[in-house]
């Protein structure tokens, strides 16, 4: 009798770690920062502090820190979350349904891995460049200062979170086109939060909005990214059919 409990005991041990390997599986990005465009060789060079481009900058920056105190303000400080949960709550409204992991498990799922790739998709350029953040630049305090200390050493262009919303709001606007200005609008002001906080510049900004477009084509030569598109976009028709 001991021997049968030590193999269903042994058994059930390795169902259940082949359970959470297969979800850990589940939440890697599409593709890792070797396979997907590296934003160093397509992309300019961040603007030089003598140039017109970051006058501009500074100008943006400025505007930035004049509207924090305001409830443009409020939102881009709670924009700086980047869990996949707080994309799916931001992003409900503009797609017109609610996505939770739970309620929209495809169309959540996407969203995850296709952020995640996005954020990778930035880090070559990032190391590459490793500009200095606009509150690092001019020793000034951000809208979020509990994440400072974590993000003074690292580069500012281009901008991951910025990315990471539009790439967001691609996928969404493939998933449900009839709200796609909707969608895009909250993509973009996504990334204008980032300026807003003081943690990237404009022209940050602009770069990740490249960055983000071109993984988001690069995700569709992938089989995997292509098979989740289609299972959130029938996700999305039955659960609107039920409206």
């Amino acid at each position: 009798m001991k021997k049968i409990f030590t193999i269903l005991a042994v058994l059930s041990t390795l169902c259940l770690s082949g359970t959470m390997l297969s979800a850990q599986d589940d939440w890697r990005p599409y593709l890792t920062k070797e396979v997907l465009p590296d934003g160093s060789q397509y992309l300019p060079a961040p603007p030089d502090t003598a140039s017109m481009r970051f006058f501009n900058d500074w100008y943006q920056y400025n505007w930035g820190k004049s509207v924090r105190d305001t409830p443009r303000g409020a939102l881009a400080a709670r924009q700086a979350d980047d869990e996949p949960d707080d994309f799916a709550e931001f992003f409900s409204v503009p797609f017109g349904m609610e996505i939770t992991r739970e309620g929209t498990p495809c169309i959540y799922e996407m969203i995850y891995r296709t952020v995640d790739a996005a954020a990778e998709g930035t880090s070559k350029a990032k190391h590459h460049y490793m500009r200095k953040r606009p509150f690092v630049q001019f020793n000034e305090g951000t809208l979020v200062p509990e994440a400072e200390e974590s993000h003074r050493r690292t580069g500012s262009f281009p901008s991951s979170h910025s990315a990471m919303g539009w790439s967001a709001a691609l996928v969404l606007v493939e998933i449900n086109p009839e709200r796609q200005e909707e969608i895009l609008k909250l993509g973009y002001e996504y990334g204008q939060s980032r300026v807003i906080a003081g943690y990237h510049y404009q022209s940050d900004v602009d770069a990740a909005r490249f960055a983000a477009a071109a993984c988001v084509a690069r995700l569709h030569a992938d089989p995997t990214f292509l098979k989740d598109m289609e299972k959130a976009k029938k996700e999305f028709r039955k659960l609107s059919q039920k409206k």
